[in-house]
């Protein structure tokens, strides 16, 4: 890296596609892949190269990594759902837990009393969001950012807490799947049939 020069706008734009094509990477779920070889094929298709190893092995072997892949995410699933089912079974007995009659459960930490978002109107929040594990996936807490969107803009967990939070309070959620993403999941952070719990801040409606 210290070798790399960020000078010019070719260096500073080849190295932003490079840096997308890592984090698309990184997102896929794919696991052993080799930063050496990653390059190495890049270079060869830039310079019009013949590639080092047949096509058929080239295929073989993304076939064979993307099996493992989707073996390993049907996997994660199976643990995401029970853990999940499990948690929440727990979570409901809990007095300070509001369960509602879609399965979705909530906690009041502070109590706001401003007005109450409706599903034409956007919103202005704070989120922490995480696994049933503890495992946080996102959080404009962290980023120190508080996020816009749309009250229907949403998983639908999101969108039913929404329209029964006063300005000015902070719940945490408990979601099962069905209200989240689903079978589908979400890139490599959220596996499917994953329960999530979040803890929202609405500060304004837009």
């Amino acid at each position: 890296m210290s070798e790399v020069k960020f000078e010019t706008v070719e260096q500073k734009a080849s190295y932003g596609i490079g840096l997308q094509m890592g984090q698309q990477l990184a997102g896929s779920g794919l696991e052993g892949l080799n930063v050496a070889a990653i390059a190495a094929g890049i270079a060869t298709a830039l310079v019009g190269e013949q590639p080092a190893i047949s096509v058929d092995e080239i295929n073989q072997a993304l076939h064979a990594i993307h099996m493992r892949a989707e073996e390993a995410r049907q996997e994660a699933a199976k643990v995401a759902a029970s853990e999940g089912e499990a948690f929440l079974k727990d979570n409901a007995l809990r007095p300070e837990v509001t369960v509602l009659e879609s399965g979705l459960q909530y906690e009041v930490l502070v109590e706001g009393t401003g007005a109450i978002p409706t599903s034409d109107k956007s919103v202005r929040v704070h989120y922490h969001g995480q696994l049933v594990d503890g495992t946080v996936f996102d959080s404009s807490v962290s980023r120190g950012q508080p996020a816009e969107f749309p009250v229907t803009g949403v998983i639908r967990g999101w969108v039913e807490a929404l329209q029964l939070m006063p300005v000015g309070s902070k719940w945490k959620l408990y979601i099962p799947h069905n209200l989240a993403y689903g079978e589908r999941g979400a890139g490599a952070a959220i596996p499917p049939f994953a329960a999530l719990v979040f803890e929202v801040e609405l500060l304004d409606i837009l």
